[in-house]
């Protein structure tokens, strides 16, 4: 496993990009924070679902979202609706522990483009953003 993280970080240099991390637990956006600094993307942390569209407004520079669904005051599939009504282009990854049958149906019908289900996996996270950061 370790050789496979060593190749994605030689890979992988996000240094132009900045991605939003939507998560209320610290502890989660710790594990992806984490993950994603070795890429060197520039990251943002939004707590709530208000705060995620608030900060997609003044940030023009994000190229990407990573949205908790389960969020305080406002969850990610209306935060997601929202920010899709401002910038339409700009890739929102759902992630969520609540995988039924029709979670993904329901997430990208909010506007989310891709899902990655929790407890999130390194490798997924990983090859999951980078197809939509790939220049």
């Amino acid at each position: 496993m370790e050789n496979n993280a060593m190749d994605w970080r030689k890979r992988y240099d996000w240094s132009d990009k900045l991605i939003l991390i939507v998560e209320d637990i610290e502890a989660n956006h710790m594990f992806i924070a984490a993950a994603l600094k070795r890429t060197k993307a520039q990251l943002l942390w939004a707590q709530d679902g208000m705060e995620a569209v608030k900060m997609c407004k003044e940030y023009e520079s994000i190229d990407l979202v990573l949205m908790d669904i389960r969020l305080p005051k406002l969850d990610g599939y209306e935060a997601t609706r929202r920010i899709k009504e401002f910038r339409p282009n700009l890739p929102i990854i759902a992630q969520t522990a609540y995988v039924m049958n029709n979670e993904k149906g329901k997430v990208l019908q909010a506007g989310c483009d891709d899902l990655i289900t929790k407890p999130i996996r390194l490798n997924d996270l990983i090859s999951t953003v980078a197809r939509y950061l790939a220049d």
